[in-house]
């Protein structure tokens, strides 16, 4: 699909340019913002489009404030620390459109920056509202979609929008995000091996059923392996597991080996009488978990499998982590995985979400080659989906 991306438009001053980026970052309870990740990952491309002399009107959401004002999900907060990271003021807008609002974005001068209030205070951002499109669009001139993480979401300020703006372009980030997916799916370096967690298998059949066309090896770990092992007749005590996709999970299995695909389960695991951090702990074999008891954790026999399984990979897709790693009791196996996806030699990209706090929780974060921004948008682009928000970026700016 061709794309136009912002460094391709020759002149942008003093040009109205509206930019969705995705500050949709996690705050404690007094609006402190925990990981600016997301918000880092924007600078380059604001501080470029600023940089050229353009009036810049960035535009995200935050939460889910259910198409309501609620100001405990305001911009303001990721404001402010884009003002830090990028050495310049942020002015913050009392909406996102509005009169007021369109003051301030026709006072703007050359250089010169606003931050839109949350566009989720308005249902039309999740219905993808052409009147609020316009509204948002408010004069601008040209579109920067730099919300990689949102764009599999037909929303107004991701989809509609594009059809009211004349110039329609991408950000750096979505550069590097596409770049990356092309690495890691559409021109792999083989062995590519897919590592897959979390909680549940659910979200992710489709996602299994696309990887067994491409990848040389899955290793599945997380409270989604039980379902596999379930379906392979062990007993599992209270551990997670999906009994309606049972029989899939077994079909799934069966055309790996039809294919070839070398898929790695669990061996062993850390149990406990139940998700809690004080909760007795020990580790068992698969085959030998106690009723009653359930698996939170990959044992360290797991681990060795599985870095044994990455140890000849050239690339390395991984999404959802081994355990609930939230709790220090059961966060070895995915801080064990990170440090050995880390220290591969392969090209490794990590699919957002759980996975990429877990990754920076590890202290392995520098060693990947990327982090996706985009958990729900990978998965999607992994599917073979086409995101709305990318082929909404189709070239339009001739």
């Amino acid at each position: 699909m061709p794309i136009h991306y912002i460094d391709q438009i020759k002149d942008l001053k003093d040009k109205k340019v509206f930019i969705r980026v995705d500050f949709n970052v996690p705050q404690d309870d007094k609006g402190t913002i925990t990981d600016d990740t997301r918000i880092a990952g924007a600078v380059p491309t604001i501080r470029y489009v600023a940089g050229q002399g353009a009036k810049v009107v960035l535009a995200s959401h935050l939460g889910r404030p259910k198409g309501e004002r609620n100001l405990t999900y305001s911009m303001a907060p990721a404001s402010t620390r884009l003002s830090e990271l990028l050495g310049m003021h942020v002015t913050q807008a009392p909406d996102c459109f509005g009169p007021e609002v369109t003051r301030m974005i026709d006072a703007l001068k050359s250089g010169e920056i606003v931050m839109l209030e949350n566009v989720r205070f308005y249902p039309g951002e999740e219905k993808n509202d052409a009147d609020f499109a316009r509204n948002l669009a408010d004069g601008c001139e040209i579109y920067v979609n730099d919300a990689f993480a949102v764009s599999h979401r037909a929303h107004a300020s991701v989809e509609a929008i594009t059809r009211i703006i004349p110039c329609i372009t991408a950000g750096f980030l979505m550069r590097n995000e596409m770049i990356f997916f092309d690495k890691a799916m559409r021109n792999p370096v083989s062995p590519l091996v897919a590592i897959l967690g979390g909680a549940k298998i659910s979200g992710k059949l489709e996602v299994l059923e696309a990887l067994l066309d491409k990848v040389d090896k899955v290793v599945v770990g997380g409270g989604m392996a039980f379902t596999f092992l379930k379906a392979m007749g062990y007993s599992i005590g209270t551990s997670l597991v999906e009994n309606e996709l049972i029989p899939t999970a077994g079909k799934i299995m069966d055309k790996a080996k039809k294919k070839g695909v070398k898929f790695y389960l669990p061996v062993d695991c850390v149990v406990a009488t139940a998700c809690e951090a004080a909760a007795t702990n020990f580790i068992s074999t698969v085959q030998e978990i106690p009723e009653g008891w359930m698996a939170l954790d990959i044992g360290p026999a797991s681990t060795s499998l599985f870095t044994e399984a990455l140890r000849d990979a050239k690339t390395i897709f991984w999404n959802g982590p081994m355990g609930v790693f939230e709790l220090d009791a059961f966060a070895r196996g995915t801080f064990a995985m990170a440090e050995a996806v880390g220290n591969s030699f392969a090209t490794t990209i990590i699919g957002g979400g759980d996975t990429d706090l877990a990754v920076r929780k590890s202290g392995m974060a520098g060693k990947m080659s990327y982090i996706s921004t985009g958990g729900g948008a990978f998965l999607e682009l992994l599917e073979g989906k086409i995101l709305p928000g990318v082929a909404a970026l189709d070239i339009k700016s001739d």
